[in-house]
């Protein structure tokens, strides 16, 4: 027990150092976390260590997803979801199928399904993995890009796992592989998003901040553990939940939840990222002996984890290249219709060209109620923001080497290596071109992207930039004092006690605060304004409300609030 308590504390201590001096000696924290693992590998203590797979992929992985997809802007997720889904889908099997081919080659007596197998374990892009992109001045569409294809790609890639493993055994079936990847996807996503409801259900009735957030920690295996049960992607299912709870948190916890929930994930991503690469790095010694053990070659399997990462380098280029021609194409397609768009919204945002729309609109045969023109009227909104959003973001050349160059292998890699039956054949080598695919990404990928984007970052126009961000927080102040206005006035209180009059302003200016709360999330849930912008203006608000209400518990007791 002592010794399991020194490992624990020293663990948390080489996080905490990592995080902190990492960056200040110019290396990524996960990098260091690596090599400190393969250090105390070496120890006594860690000399028969073995981590179990299932432990990564079914108690780390999805609390992880599952924070990362609550925030997440769910409006650039929406934007770029088609480029997030073939990034997720067809490239991960496309690489897979690729890379089945060079191990089959490279690898006597392998086969290609095995080599398929290994293929799909490496394949994926990791969240974890991808984070350090986040430390970097890199395109938000990159990040989105980035960020919703870890998040997805996991499921891809465990499917075809499991396919290939069973067509060792069997005679492999396209159409049974495409509908097991359906049946996963879909269970994953029902099941994914009535857990993310249900747990706003009920946390929206739990006032307690840490118990609501204790709450909230169950509720990423509430939703992966029963979906694991029906043979479907748990972690899809975390990703949908917490996908759920970031679009609706702030419409139904208070503030005082959603700080306490923030501050505790940030511990938890911390803590469980830095003990992903630890352990990583620790495992990678042993690894390294059973091949050793078992003659399999450890040169040659280090030889075949460099050339399969640059293989996987160079069927991402093959994919991303077209990808960004199709993005461009639809940015263009879009500006093409933005006229049109303009002329529609502003004739319907008139009573007079609202009821003319609805007059030729009987005539057709086709009545409509001022309900729906509401809601064309908001889709009309959100597909100009969208137009908008793609032309001042242009994903060139350099957004697709970085899209290509940011996409790393980490613990899904790691995890899903180890998960291989023991009759692998040369199940040891295979797992250490895994480690090794995953530990070279993390070196020379993670440890260079930052030299590349300072290498390839564009000249910027700050006073331009300055202008569009001071543009846009002028709208957002105007919301501000429009909603605001909404409220009623402050009732005139002469003569009453301090107490009341307090009383009165306090629920005034939650009212106000309310109001323009709701109007924020309006204009997040169209696209108008700029994530970062809007995040920020919802944390003031946030900070005002607490600030109030922590001045109503020192003013009248705690039992006021």
């Amino acid at each position: 027990m002592t010794e399991l308590l020194i490992v624990m504390v020293a663990a948390f201590v080489a996080i905490a150092g990592a995080s902190v001096f990492g960056p200040r000696l110019g290396i990524a924290a996960p990098l260091v976390l690596v090599a400190v693992g393969v250090a105390a590998s070496f120890l006594p203590v860690f000399a028969d260590v073995h981590i179990e797979p299932e432990l990564i992929l079914a108690g780390v992985l999805p609390p992880l997803l599952y924070s990362s997809a609550v925030s997440m802007p769910a409006m650039n997720f929406r934007r770029e979801f088609g480029a997030i889904s073939g990034l997720s889908v067809i490239l991960v099997v496309g690489s897979a199928l690729v890379l089945g081919a060079f191990f089959a080659l490279v690898v006597p007596g392998l086969g290609f399904a095995w080599g398929v197998a290994l293929g799909a374990i490496v394949s994926p892009t990791d969240a974890v993995a991808t984070s350090i992109i986040k430390k970097t001045p890199v395109s938000k569409r990159v990040v989105a890009l980035l960020d919703g294809e870890s998040l997805l790609n996991d499921a891809t890639a465990l499917v075809l796992l499991r396919t290939a493993i069973v067509a060792t055994a069997a005679a492999f079936s396209f159409w049974g592989a495409v509908g097991t990847f359906a049946y996963s996807v879909v269970v994953a996503v029902v099941i994914g998003w009535a857990v993310g409801w249900l747990g706003l259900f009920v946390r929206k009735r739990v006032t307690e901040p840490t118990v609501n957030t204790l709450i909230s920690f169950t509720i990423p295996f509430l939703a992966s553990v029963p979906v694991e049960a029906l043979q479907a992607s748990g972690l899809v299912a975390a990703v949908v939940a917490g996908l759920v709870t970031g679009i609706r948190a702030p419409r139904d916890l208070s503030p005082q939840n959603r700080l306490s929930d923030s501050q505790n994930w940030r511990t938890v991503e911390l803590v469980l990222e830095g003990a992903v690469f630890l352990t990583m790095g620790i495992q990678i010694r042993e690894i390294v002996v059973g091949v050793q053990r078992d003659h399999a070659g450890v040169l040659a399997a280090v030889l075949i984890a460099a050339a399969a990462l640059g293989l996987t380098i160079v069927v991402r280029a093959a994919y991303v290249a077209p990808l960004l021609g199709v993005l461009g194409r639809r940015r263009e397609r879009g500006e093409q219709t933005q006229e049109r768009l303009l002329t529609m919204q502003d004739k319907i945002s008139t009573p007079t060209g609202r009821l003319e729309a609805i007059d030729r609109a009987k005539a057709l045969g086709r009545p409509a109620s001022e309900r729906q023109f509401e809601r064309v009227g908001r889709r009309i909104t959100q597909m100009l923001a969208d137009i908008d959003y793609f032309r001042r973001q242009p994903l060139g050349w350099r957004e697709g080497t970085v899209v290509v160059w940011a996409g790393m292998r980490g613990a899904v890699t790691v995890a899903a290596a180890q998960s291989l039956p023991d009759g692998t054949p040369m199940r040891s080598m295979l797992v250490l071109i895994a480690f090794t695919v995953a530990a070279l990404s993390l070196l020379v990928q993670g440890g260079t992207v930052g030299w590349l984007l300072k290498w390839l970052a564009p000249k910027v126009d700050a006073a331009t930039q300055k202008e569009q961000a001071d543009a846009e927080r002028k709208s957002i102040f105007d919301i501000l004092r429009t909603s605001a206005e909404s409220v009623p006035g402050l009732p005139k209180l002469e003569g009453e006690p301090d107490a009341a009059r307090f009383d009165a302003a306090r629920t005034h200016r939650l009212a106000v605060i309310t109001a323009q709360r709701a109007a924020l999330l309006d204009a997040r849930d169209s696209g108008t304004f700029d994530a970062d912008l809007l995040a920020s203006a919802l944390t003031n608000l946030d900070a005002t409300e607490i600030s109030i209400e922590l001045r109503s518990e020192l003013t009248n007791g705690p039992d006021a609030a």
